[in-house]
């Protein structure tokens, strides 16, 4: 069975953009352990854009799904550990992207 890829698409004002990546870097570690995770980046616009990528990659939409069900849900609602009243949204909308891997590469050793 392929893996799976979700990327989900982020619209972040510049005013937002470091907020945002100040919030994913505390939220470090959130998905490294979760059953079949198997790759995680957040991809920062370089030129003519104001949108960001989070790219997750699973080993099967039934692993994406049960952590979205459950440790993405807690990490949404500020469980363990937030302070006081959420701080709102760094990104002013957001699309779910979702993908089979088919074809991969990796560099030579040796």
């Amino acid at each position: 069975m392929p893996s799976v890829v979700k990327i989900n698409v982020l619209t972040v004002p510049a005013e937002q953009r470091e907020a945002l990546e100040k919030r994913f870097a505390a939220r470090a570690g959130a998905v490294e352990s979760s059953d079949g995770f198997e790759w995680f980046e957040l991809l920062r616009p370089v030129e003519g854009t104001d949108t960001y990528l989070v790219y997750t990659r699973w080993r099967s939409e039934e692993d994406f799904q049960n952590w979205m069900s459950g440790p993405m849900q807690a990490a949404h609602r500020g469980e363990g550990g937030g302070e006081g009243e959420r701080p709102k949204p760094a990104a002013t909308g957001s699309t779910l992207w979702s993908f089979e891997v088919v074809q991969q590469a990796a560099p030579k050793k040796g």
